[in-house]
């Protein structure tokens, strides 16, 4: 099976109001990046706050972005936790809900080695026949998956197609690149341009929340043979919100942007809370002068 999720993914967050799911706000985010030409959406993954979801929380996140999508863009299921047994049953959710894809995040805190990140992920495509993104996230996980179980999960169960690689190392990405067929995206904001330039098939990112239509079009001019001079005006342009995307733990910085730019709420799920007001405001100037925010 071939990877067919290329571009700009992005990686919704869950709005909140006062603690509830905000779906209103929820369908305001679908519909923007509708507009702004993302290329696909990513459901209830780190950004979207799955580990704070309850799973009827979850499910019913997933089952509004597919119906508010209605088709006019995939969607890319999270169904990462750090229980096989509920990542397989969530895995079978997405499938019958008709979503495009899973992504699934190393198990986090309970530290599994090589063999048991293979025997998670094998269970996981034995549940469903939907394309399997593994998603490598080492700093927030606990958990690193390296090269060659990536090589060894792809060559044995096909329908694993692509990894979503968030170590922040190039060398790790040509790693990958050498020992696996599979499709690379990348899961750092701040190395979309350097991922493309390797043979990247696209990104699952923050910045496009806020940035959709600078993301979408750098993914398609920094492969192979584009445009180099387009492709360095828009890392430019992106440097100082990625920069602030990650000024605290992801999501707060981007749902207090979206905040800002009248999208959602800022509000988050503890043990996260909202920025610092010296960051907040940091956030609010490069808004500014990224045109994004309303004079």
């Amino acid at each position: 099976m071939k990877c067919s999720f290329h571009g700009s993914f992005v990686a919704l967050p869950t709005p909140f109001a006062n603690e509830s799911i905000d779906y209103e706000a929820l369908g305001r985010l679908i519909e923007f990046h509708v507009r702004s030409g993302s290329d696909g959406l990513v459901s209830v993954g780190t950004t979207g706050e799955g580990a704070t979801l309850s799973e009827f929380e979850r499910r019913s996140v997933i089952e509004f972005t597919l119906e508010r999508a209605d088709g006019r863009l995939p969607v890319i299921a999270g169904v990462g936790t750090n229980n096989t047994a509920q990542s397989v049953e969530l895995c079978r959710f997405a499938q019958e809900l008709g979503a495009s894809g899973v992504l699934a995040v190393t198990p986090y805190y309970n530290k599994p080695t090589q063999r048991g990140l293979a025997a998670h992920y094998a269970a996981l495509a034995e549940a469903s026949a939907l394309p399997i993104v593994l998603y490598n996230v080492p700093s927030r996980t606990g958990c690193d998956l390296k090269p060659a179980t990536v090589a060894q999960i792809r060559a044995a169960h096909p329908s694993v197609v692509a990894i979503k690689e968030a170590s922040n190392s190039i060398s790790r990405a040509r790693e990958l690149r050498e020992q696996s067929d599979i499709a690379l995206i990348a899961g750092e904001d701040g190395l979309i341009a350097e991922f493309m330039g390797l043979g990247a098939v696209g990104v699952i990112g923050v910045v496009a929340n806020i940035a959709p239509r600078e993301v979408a079009e750098l993914c398609r001019v920094a492969r192979p043979g584009g445009d180099a001079v387009r492709t360095a005006e828009l890392a430019a342009f992106l440097q100082p919100l990625v920069r602030d995307m990650f000024i605290e733990t992801n999501p707060a910085p981007v749902k207090a942007a979206l905040a800002l730019m009248g999208l959602c709420r800022a509000d988050l799920r503890l043990p996260l809370v909202e920025l610092e007001p010296e960051n907040l405001d940091r956030l609010r100037v490069s808004l500014h002068e990224a045109g994004l925010l309303r004079a």
